[in-house]
Protein backbone atom coordinates (compact mmCIF):
# COMPACT_ATOMS: atom_id res chain seq x y z
CA UNK A 1 0.00 0.00 0.00
CA UNK A 2 1.15 3.69 -0.95
CA UNK A 3 -0.36 6.70 -0.27
CA UNK A 4 0.70 10.64 -1.14
CA UNK A 5 -0.71 13.07 1.74
CA UNK A 6 -0.58 16.85 0.53
CA UNK A 7 -1.20 19.73 2.75
CA UNK A 8 -1.26 23.69 2.87
CA UNK A 9 -1.71 24.56 -1.01
CA UNK A 10 -2.79 27.80 0.09
CA UNK A 11 -4.20 28.51 -3.74
CA UNK A 12 -0.87 28.04 -5.21
CA UNK A 13 -1.67 26.33 -8.31
CA UNK A 14 1.61 26.10 -9.95
CA UNK A 15 3.28 24.15 -6.37
CA UNK A 16 -0.04 22.39 -7.04
CA UNK A 17 0.97 20.82 -10.43
CA UNK A 18 3.91 20.45 -9.73
CA UNK A 19 3.17 18.10 -6.85
CA UNK A 20 0.59 16.02 -8.52
CA UNK A 21 2.53 15.12 -11.60
CA UNK A 22 5.20 13.89 -9.38
CA UNK A 23 2.72 11.59 -7.59
CA UNK A 24 1.98 10.36 -10.40
CA UNK A 25 4.55 10.20 -11.93
CA UNK A 26 5.57 7.68 -9.19
CA UNK A 27 2.54 5.66 -9.86
CA UNK A 28 0.90 6.81 -6.74
CA UNK A 29 -3.45 6.61 -6.93
CA UNK A 30 -4.34 7.49 -3.36
CA UNK A 31 -4.13 11.13 -2.57
CA UNK A 32 -5.26 12.43 0.71
CA UNK A 33 -5.05 16.53 1.40
CA UNK A 34 -5.11 18.09 4.90
CA UNK A 35 -6.50 21.12 3.99
CA UNK A 36 -6.23 25.18 4.05
CA UNK A 37 -6.44 24.67 0.06
CA UNK A 38 -7.86 27.92 -1.00
CA UNK A 39 -6.72 30.71 1.21
CA UNK A 40 -4.30 32.91 0.19
CA UNK A 41 -3.39 35.94 -2.43
CA UNK A 42 -3.45 33.64 -5.51
CA UNK A 43 -5.67 31.11 -7.38
CA UNK A 44 -8.57 29.64 -5.07
CA UNK A 45 -11.01 28.90 -8.18
CA UNK A 46 -8.08 27.80 -10.00
CA UNK A 47 -6.58 25.14 -7.21
CA UNK A 48 -10.34 23.92 -6.25
CA UNK A 49 -10.61 22.96 -9.94
CA UNK A 50 -7.84 20.92 -9.95
CA UNK A 51 -8.46 19.22 -6.44
CA UNK A 52 -12.05 18.67 -7.72
CA UNK A 53 -11.08 17.19 -11.24
CA UNK A 54 -8.16 14.54 -9.74
CA UNK A 55 -10.82 13.70 -7.25
CA UNK A 56 -8.48 14.73 -3.81
CA UNK A 57 -9.37 13.47 -0.79
CA UNK A 58 -9.73 16.68 1.52
CA UNK A 59 -10.06 17.64 4.69
CA UNK A 60 -11.49 21.05 6.23
CA UNK A 61 -8.12 23.24 7.47
CA UNK A 62 -9.03 26.59 9.63
CA UNK A 63 -8.61 28.48 6.81
CA UNK A 64 -11.11 26.99 4.51
CA UNK A 65 -13.28 27.62 7.72
CA UNK A 66 -12.78 31.25 7.73
CA UNK A 67 -13.54 31.57 4.06
CA UNK A 68 -17.24 30.97 5.24
CA UNK A 69 -17.40 33.81 7.77
CA UNK A 70 -19.34 36.68 6.57
CA UNK A 71 -17.83 38.94 9.03
CA UNK A 72 -14.06 39.17 8.32
CA UNK A 73 -11.90 42.38 7.68
CA UNK A 74 -8.68 40.13 6.43
CA UNK A 75 -8.14 41.63 3.15
CA UNK A 76 -7.27 38.30 1.75
CA UNK A 77 -10.01 36.27 2.93
CA UNK A 78 -12.34 38.98 1.35
CA UNK A 79 -10.18 38.42 -2.29
CA UNK A 80 -10.96 34.73 -1.52
CA UNK A 81 -14.79 35.21 -0.77
CA UNK A 82 -14.73 37.66 -3.46
CA UNK A 83 -14.01 34.74 -5.90
CA UNK A 84 -15.59 31.99 -4.72
CA UNK A 85 -19.00 30.77 -6.12
CA UNK A 86 -21.89 28.62 -4.72
CA UNK A 87 -20.08 25.35 -5.71
CA UNK A 88 -16.95 26.37 -4.25
CA UNK A 89 -18.67 27.29 -1.30
CA UNK A 90 -20.55 24.04 -0.89
CA UNK A 91 -17.26 22.05 -1.02
CA UNK A 92 -16.10 23.95 1.53
CA UNK A 93 -19.05 23.47 4.09
CA UNK A 94 -18.84 19.18 3.24
CA UNK A 95 -15.36 18.86 4.02
CA UNK A 96 -14.81 16.25 6.86
CA UNK A 97 -12.86 17.77 10.11
CA UNK A 98 -11.01 14.59 9.73
CA UNK A 99 -10.53 11.57 7.61
CA UNK A 100 -9.39 7.64 8.51
CA UNK A 101 -8.72 4.50 7.22
CA UNK A 102 -7.59 1.04 8.60
CA UNK A 103 -4.10 2.11 8.76
CA UNK A 104 -4.01 5.95 8.96
CA UNK A 105 -5.75 8.75 10.85
CA UNK A 106 -5.47 12.40 8.97
CA UNK A 107 -6.57 15.86 10.83
CA UNK A 108 -5.47 19.64 9.78
CA UNK A 109 -4.33 20.65 13.32
CA UNK A 110 -5.10 18.17 15.97
CA UNK A 111 -7.45 15.50 16.44
CA UNK A 112 -9.53 17.92 18.21
CA UNK A 113 -8.95 20.99 16.94
CA UNK A 114 -8.17 22.92 13.27
CA UNK A 115 -6.30 25.73 14.66
CA UNK A 116 -4.22 23.62 17.52
CA UNK A 117 -0.03 22.60 16.59
CA UNK A 118 -0.11 18.71 17.27
CA UNK A 119 3.80 18.46 17.31
CA UNK A 120 4.87 22.17 18.21
CA UNK A 121 4.75 24.44 20.85
CA UNK A 122 5.11 28.08 20.80
CA UNK A 123 7.04 30.18 23.06
CA UNK A 124 8.93 33.71 23.09
CA UNK A 125 12.07 31.63 21.52
CA UNK A 126 10.14 30.24 19.33
CA UNK A 127 8.79 26.97 17.71
CA UNK A 128 9.79 23.49 19.63
CA UNK A 129 8.92 19.69 19.54
CA UNK A 130 6.55 19.18 22.29
CA UNK A 131 6.97 16.93 25.22
CA UNK A 132 6.17 13.00 24.26
CA UNK A 133 3.57 13.11 26.79
CA UNK A 134 1.94 15.81 25.59
CA UNK A 135 1.65 14.58 22.28
CA UNK A 136 0.56 11.17 22.96
CA UNK A 137 -2.19 13.26 25.32
CA UNK A 138 -3.57 14.47 22.22
CA UNK A 139 -3.58 11.72 20.08
CA UNK A 140 -4.69 8.83 23.08
CA UNK A 141 -8.20 8.65 21.27
CA UNK A 142 -6.60 7.23 17.94
CA UNK A 143 -6.37 3.60 17.13
CA UNK A 144 -4.20 3.76 13.74
CA UNK A 145 -0.75 4.06 14.50
CA UNK A 146 -0.28 6.43 11.90
CA UNK A 147 -1.61 9.59 12.62
CA UNK A 148 -1.41 12.79 9.79
CA UNK A 149 -1.45 16.34 10.91
CA UNK A 150 -0.54 19.49 8.94
CA UNK A 151 -1.03 22.95 9.74
CA UNK A 152 2.56 24.33 10.58
CA UNK A 153 3.75 24.01 6.95
CA UNK A 154 6.85 22.03 8.47
CA UNK A 155 7.93 19.02 7.44
CA UNK A 156 8.28 16.66 10.79
CA UNK A 157 8.01 13.08 11.29
CA UNK A 158 7.87 12.10 15.60
CA UNK A 159 7.79 8.42 16.72
CA UNK A 160 6.27 7.84 20.08
CA UNK A 161 6.80 5.24 22.50
CA UNK A 162 3.56 3.34 22.14
CA UNK A 163 4.92 2.60 18.39
CA UNK A 164 2.42 5.72 16.84
CA UNK A 165 4.30 7.68 14.42
CA UNK A 166 2.98 11.53 14.06
CA UNK A 167 3.57 13.12 10.25
CA UNK A 168 3.28 16.33 9.16
CA UNK A 169 3.71 16.80 5.21
CA UNK A 170 5.04 19.99 5.45
CA UNK A 171 3.08 23.04 2.74
CA UNK A 172 2.41 22.19 -0.56
CA UNK A 173 2.15 25.96 -1.47
CA UNK A 174 3.41 28.39 1.18
CA UNK A 175 6.74 27.40 2.87
CA UNK A 176 6.80 30.45 5.76
CA UNK A 177 4.56 32.40 7.77
CA UNK A 178 4.12 34.20 10.99
CA UNK A 179 1.55 34.33 12.99
CA UNK A 180 0.18 36.47 16.41
CA UNK A 181 -1.56 33.48 17.58
CA UNK A 182 -1.41 32.01 20.54
CA UNK A 183 1.71 34.52 20.87
CA UNK A 184 3.72 35.51 17.96
CA UNK A 185 5.90 32.88 15.72
CA UNK A 186 7.60 32.29 12.80
CA UNK A 187 6.89 28.86 10.85
CA UNK A 188 10.10 28.53 8.45
CA UNK A 189 10.50 25.35 6.68
CA UNK A 190 13.64 27.26 5.14
CA UNK A 191 13.21 25.89 1.23
CA UNK A 192 10.89 27.73 -1.53
CA UNK A 193 10.08 23.92 -2.58
CA UNK A 194 6.71 22.61 -2.46
CA UNK A 195 6.96 19.56 -0.15
CA UNK A 196 4.55 16.03 0.54
CA UNK A 197 5.25 12.89 1.83
CA UNK A 198 4.78 9.32 0.60
CA UNK A 199 4.25 6.54 2.90
CA UNK A 200 4.29 3.17 1.59
CA UNK A 201 2.99 0.14 4.18
CA UNK A 202 4.70 -3.13 3.70
CA UNK A 203 3.40 -5.76 5.90
CA UNK A 204 4.30 -4.44 9.48
CA UNK A 205 6.16 -1.74 8.65
CA UNK A 206 6.01 2.09 6.97
CA UNK A 207 8.43 3.64 5.05
CA UNK A 208 8.40 7.40 5.25
CA UNK A 209 9.33 9.88 2.34
CA UNK A 210 9.03 13.59 2.58
CA UNK A 211 9.36 15.14 -0.29
CA UNK A 212 10.47 18.49 -2.12
CA UNK A 213 9.33 19.19 -5.19
CA UNK A 214 10.93 22.91 -7.13
CA UNK A 215 8.09 24.13 -9.79
CA UNK A 216 8.40 27.57 -11.72
CA UNK A 217 6.97 30.22 -8.71
CA UNK A 218 6.79 33.08 -11.08
CA UNK A 219 2.95 33.04 -11.46
CA UNK A 220 2.61 32.94 -7.87
CA UNK A 221 4.99 35.29 -6.79
CA UNK A 222 3.16 38.34 -9.34
CA UNK A 223 0.17 37.71 -7.99
CA UNK A 224 1.03 38.23 -4.21
CA UNK A 225 2.60 41.03 -5.25
CA UNK A 226 -0.83 42.24 -7.11
CA UNK A 227 -2.41 41.63 -4.01
CA UNK A 228 0.07 43.20 -1.50
CA UNK A 229 1.53 40.57 -0.13
CA UNK A 230 4.94 41.09 0.22
CA UNK A 231 5.44 38.50 2.69
CA UNK A 232 4.28 35.89 0.91
CA UNK A 233 6.49 37.20 -1.81
CA UNK A 234 9.40 36.15 0.44
CA UNK A 235 8.21 33.05 2.07
CA UNK A 236 7.65 32.02 -1.94
CA UNK A 237 11.20 32.80 -2.67
CA UNK A 238 13.04 31.66 0.04
CA UNK A 239 11.40 29.53 2.43
CA UNK A 240 11.60 32.01 5.38
CA UNK A 241 9.65 35.03 6.74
Amino acid sequence: MKIAVISDIHGNLDALQAVLLDIKNRGIKEIYNLGDSLYGPLFPIETYRLLVKEKIQSIRGNCDRILLDSDTDNATVQYVQDLLGEDQKEWISNLPFSLETEDFYFCHGTPSSDVGYLLEEMSPNGSMLKKTEDIMELVKGISQNIIFCAHTHIPRVVYLPNHKIVINPGSVGLPAYEDELPIYHKMESGSPYGNYTIVTKQEDECFIEQILIPYNRDEAIRQSEKNGRSDWVKALQTGRV
